[in-house]
């Protein structure tokens, strides 16, 4: 296929300051998973101090990945107590994924959120999160080892039962799976419109998808993009979502062809 036919994927990036100079980026494995996994052509979107209009990128986009990351989501965003000191924080990137997460909901542009991406979703549309999941009684630490090699800390960590009858168990075809676990936060109130997919043994929110949204929305807190090509039920989800944006992809095409149209039959 040509490249000019790959549904294009966008990917909100990290804003960071490296050496002094502000830099945004990408992990490299979501970049990948986009074009091995859901077969699409990544677009890294800038966090830029002032956001670029979300609309005007949604024209153009046939699918959004919005990642995970080492910083958290600000609690100021969804009313939650000031985080604990050292606590990483990327503003630049909530004012971007947040509004843009939004109106891809609303517009039916696809969606596929990771970790951080996952609990973006559920403060977008007006959840809470927990800021440290490892300190609520009752709950697993699902954190990574921090002196491990990163395979490790990627490796299976836990069971996620999937909800019976939901759209996970029908993209994956068995009742439960087991997943990497590389977090702190995690969802404490699940927003409203948002259906719980996935539940880790201790009770944790660990997948949704938005009830009756116009297009597709998957929304995990592990992370499949890791090593995606080796694990089936990562692929299932990214080519899921691939082809949710070819058709999404295909609908803009006809648009945009139907409206050229329109516009060359002007009368005289």
């Amino acid at each position: 296929m040509a490249t000019s036919e790959l549904p294009l994927i966008g990917i909100p990036a990290c804003a960071r300051t490296i050496e002094g100079h502000p830099f945004n980026i990408v992990g490299e494995k979501y970049i990948a998973a986009v074009v091995d996994g859901a077969g699409g052509l990544p677009l890294v979107i800038p966090s830029l101090p002032t956001p670029l209009d979300p609309d005007a990128l949604l024209d153009a986009l046939d699918g959004l990945l919005v990642t995970g990351s080492p910083s958290n989501v600000h609690p100021g965003r969804y009313g939650g107590e000031a985080s604990q000191p050292g606590t990483l924080h990327d503003e630049q990137r909530d004012a971007t994924t947040l509004p843009l997460i939004a109106r891809a909901v609303a517009r039916g542009v696809p969606v596929f959120a990771i970790c951080r991406g996952f609990q973006e979703l559920n403060v977008t549309l007006g959840g809470t999160l927990f800021q440290n999941v490892h300190e609520i009684d009752g709950r697993l630490d699902h954190r990574a080892p921090e002196d491990q090699p990163i395979p490790v800390k990627y490796g299976p960590a836990h069971p996620v039962r999937l909800t019976p009858g939901g759209v996970f168990e029908g993209l994956v075809g068995v009742p439960e799976i087991t997943v990497n676990s590389i977090h702190a936060q995690g969802i404490d109130r699940l927003a409203p419109g948002l259906r719980i997919e996935a539940v880790a043994p201790d009770g944790q929110i660990e997948a949704v998808t938005v009830v009756d949204a116009p297009g597709l929305v998957l929304a995990v807190q592990w992370h499949p993009e890791w090593r995606a090509s080796e694990n089936p039920v990562s692929m299932r989800l990214f080519q899921a979502f691939g082809d949710a944006a070819r058709s999404h992809a295909a609908a803009r095409r006809a648009g945009a062809a139907s409206a050229g149209k329109g516009r060359g039959h002007v009368a005289a």
